[in-house]
């Protein structure tokens, strides 16, 4: 096994598979859509070279965009600080050995197998104010919970607070996923620190801040990237639930970009706004790698 291993040529053939599939799906794509963002096309016909006209539109012209991008920000911002946080914090209990630890960390991770449709389905029936046939009462469980306490509440959530309705669900379903992440460093930490620390001593405050935290940088930055990565790409959940809508206002990027390129056939401009995801998506990276860089240096040096 380790002359097979030590073989290039055998490396080259375990390799080829996924590197056929990352060229297929993701990269040549990638340098498509990165071409076709220079042209005026529509799918079918020929293409006409504009140069940035397409990028320059995005900013200049099409006033729903910044407002996706904006939705996008605020969505990374939540993910950052707020769903974090909460992986984190359960992360920290499910790791000093609750009973049942098992049974909790597969609860909290269901969401994150479950079909973002499903979940978009789920939540809308949940915000849902719509009056049931059946029952002469909307059925949606917030309003019901809510009109328990206050028989005269009435609020429509998916008009007048639409992009919250999104992103609640987006918070929620990937909490169970970074606290796994969190969970596997958390574990993966010596216990002769926290052997130490416990001799002189030292709170449990005392041992996360000192301790826990310092070592998990690595596994912090990892989760922040993905956090940034996936808010900025989000798509299917907005889809199911707004549609984008109403009047655009719980747009963002992405359905923008499906919408041009799938419903009206601007496949160059479909293409610059699904290019510029890409770019930003980089950008943030290279921007968390740089902030991460000293704190990462410092735990390779314990």
């Amino acid at each position: 096994m380790e002359k097979m291993l030590g073989n290039k040529k055998y490396i080259l053939i375990f390799i080829l598979p996924a590197l056929l599939l990352f060229l297929g799906f993701t990269l040549i794509p990638l340098v498509t859509s990165g071409i076709y963002s220079f042209f005026e096309y529509n799918g079918i016909g020929t293409k006409t070279f504009i140069g940035i006209k397409n990028y320059i539109q995005l900013f200049t012209e099409d006033r729903y965009f910044p407002l996706a991008v904006k939705n996008s920000l605020i969505l990374v911002v939540a993910s950052v600080f707020v769903q974090l946080p909460i992986s984190l914090i359960l992360a920290l209990v499910l790791s000093r050995g609750v009973k049942g630890d098992g049974f909790f960390r597969t609860v909290y991770f269901i969401p994150v197998v479950i079909s973002s449709m499903v979940i978009g389905q789920l939540w809308l029936k949940m915000f849902n104010n719509d009056y049931g046939v059946m029952f002469n009462n909307d059925y949606g469980v917030i309003n019901t919970v809510v009109r328990y306490f206050n028989p005269k509440y009435e609020h429509s959530w998916l008009t007048k607070d639409a992009f919250m309705t999104v992103l609640i669900p987006s918070i929620w379903q990937y909490i169970g996923y970074h606290m796994i992440i969190f969970y596997a460093g958390i574990k993966s930490i010596s216990t002769d620190y926290y052997e130490a620390a416990q001799i002189d001593g030292a709170s449990t405050l005392q041992v996360h801040m000192k301790i826990t935290l310092p070592l998990l940088v690595p596994v912090i930055k990892t989760c922040v990237i993905f956090a940034i990565t996936g808010s900025l790409r989000a798509f299917d959940l907005v889809y199911v639930m707004t549609g984008g809508g109403p009047n655009h206002i719980s747009e963002v990027p992405a359905t923008l970009m499906y919408n041009n390129l799938f419903r009206k056939g601007l496949y160059g401009y479909g293409s610059a706004q699904a290019f510029f995801i890409v770019i930003e998506c980089l950008i943030f990276t290279f921007i968390v790698n740089r902030i991460f860089k000293k704190a990462e240096q410092n735990v390779s040096a314990v």
